[in-house]
């Protein structure tokens, strides 16, 4: 069995975000994974890399999900793809700290599903709120959980 890597749904992932990541692949030698529809550019690290898939819907979260293992971590914005590793036995992260978890995916699907209707039927929803300091702080915390548990195995 592999060491528990990090995989990343990059194509909407904050700058911040990306950087806090390069910044622990080298501090705790963790395999950091950026996945995208569109080249990246990532530090030279033997612990970073880049996948870059076909353009098209869901093509990127579906490469994350046929790679993912149990124990990995996945940074995502993305609620249905942070169910599908959830079910994988891997844990998942928005960019802004927030964890998904198996007890709350249900309700976050439901809410991403309502929005998605109110949407379609013209209801101006607004976005989401900009990115700030307090946001990449969680996320921060919340990738030393999962490295100090990854650690502790």
């Amino acid at each position: 069995m592999s060491a528990p890597q990090i995989w990343v749904d990059a194509d909407a992932c904050p700058v911040p975000v990306k950087e806090i990541l390069f910044r622990a692949a080298e501090r705790a030698q963790v395999q950091v994974t950026l996945v995208a529809n569109h080249a990246l550019r990532t530090p030279p690290s033997r612990f970073v890399r880049s996948l870059q898939v076909a353009g098209g819907f869901d093509v990127a979260d579906n490469e994350i999900v046929a790679r993912v293992a149990a124990g990995d971590l996945v940074v995502t914005q993305d609620i249905p793809l942070a169910a599908q590793v959830l079910e994988k036995g891997a844990q998942a992260v928005n960019p802004r700290g927030v964890p998904f978890t198996r007890d709350s995916i249900a309700q976050q699907l439901s809410m991403r599903n309502f929005m998605e209707e109110l949407r379609g039927a013209g209801v101006d929803t607004g976005g989401p709120s900009a990115f700030h300091p307090r946001d990449r702080q969680a996320f921060a915390n919340q990738l030393d959980i999962w490295l100090s548990r990854r650690a502790s195995r």
